[in-house]
């Protein structure tokens, strides 16, 4: 693969997050600039190179090639809520604007009762046509995902679905069969070997995609159809200039039954475009280029370490040799 890209000049940001999110408190990536704008290259810090080639094969894609066509002009979303306390939760949904709201649980062995508030304060703040979903990412095994989620389903006076309770396909499948709550896949199709191939029809009712790590927007679609699941198209935390590649995602899939998780820009202290994607009236509009970035806000981000920045630069040409490859 080649392109008139210019590696050497690649940015390195740094933006600290309102609330620990994944385990960190400060985001790091990368922006490089192409023929056709500005793409984002920020897979986490502990993703091997193999895996973070994805992620740099859709900035590559944002850059030189572009998206297709979107079948509509704005997404639903969800807000996210970290795994934060009860009154805080409560604020974050209550500001948001969105109609939907996905829960971080299972932040810890016994996290059970502060999930149970979490989620009854996010259902009080959405009122009671509101949608709760709730993200565990697989870290439960299949007895204590049945127990937890029939718990929190009643906190939540109803589940719209449970995100990767399990790490495996099996364990999925096992869930499903036992709740009466739907079940998505997220870790199981972004991470596999070819998520192309996996069969996750029968161990989920949903298929949540971030075009991110799958490798670009048209990969994401063949990935959708090969799931043949109705999708949620969810974030990689990116700034805005990467969710502008989740957007053409949402935006381009044919059929779209469900809010997407994909306002959070704010769980950032900050951003790195000036019209940045933060939901107005639980919706994100389509874009149909690549956003661009603000040179102040570039200058307030850039990366004040030059250890890590020197760590990006190597990591960067080592998952651009992949791709050449």
């Amino acid at each position: 693969m080649s392109a008139p890209l210019d590696l050497e000049s690649a940015f390195v940001y740094a933006i600290p997050l309102r609330t620990r999110f994944r385990g960190i408190t400060v985001r790091e990536g990368m922006l490089i600039e192409g023929p056709l704008g500005w793409g984002e290259f920020c897979p986490f810090p502990e993703y091997d190179d193999r895996e973070a080639a994805g992620w740099l094969a859709t900035a590559f894609e944002q850059v030189t090639v572009g998206w297709p066509e979107p079948v509509r002009d704005r997404i639903p979303v969800n807000c996210t809520v970290p795994a934060v306390d009860a009154a805080r939760a409560h604020a974050i949904v209550a500001g948001s604007g969105c109609g939907t709201a996905k829960v971080k649980v299972a932040d810890h062995p016994e996290s059970l009762s502060e999930d149970l508030a979490r989620v009854e304060a996010v259902r009080a703040a959405l009122g009671p046509g509101g949608a709760v979903r709730i993200d565990a990412n697989a870290v439960w095994d299949v007895d204590t995902a049945v127990a937890n989620i029939e718990r929190i389903d009643r906190a939540a006076g109803g589940l719209e679905y449970v995100e990767q309770p399990c790490r495996t396909i099996e364990e999925l499948a096992a869930v499903r069969r036992r709740v009466h709550v739907r079940i998505a896949a997220d870790e199981s199709i972004r991470r596999a070997e070819d998520p192309l191939r996996v069969a996750v029809a029968g161990a989920a009712d949903i298929a949540v995609l971030k075009c991110t790590p799958l490798g670009g927007v048209r990969r994401a679609l063949r990935v959708a159809e090969a799931a043949g699941l109705p999708c949620v198209v969810s974030s990689a935390l990116e700034t805005s200039v990467g969710l502008g590649a989740q957007l053409a995602l949402a935006g381009a899939l044919p059929e779209l039954d469900f809010a997407c998780g994909l306002g959070t820009v704010n769980l950032f202290e900050g951003d790195l475009v000036g019209d940045s994607s933060r939901p107005a009236d639980g919706h994100l509009p389509v874009p149909r280029t690549a956003p661009k970035p603000d040179p102040e806000l570039l200058q307030q981000f850039r990366h004040p370490d030059p250890e890590r920045v020197r760590w990006w630069r190597e990591r960067l040409a080592r998952v651009w040799a992949l791709l050449e490859r």
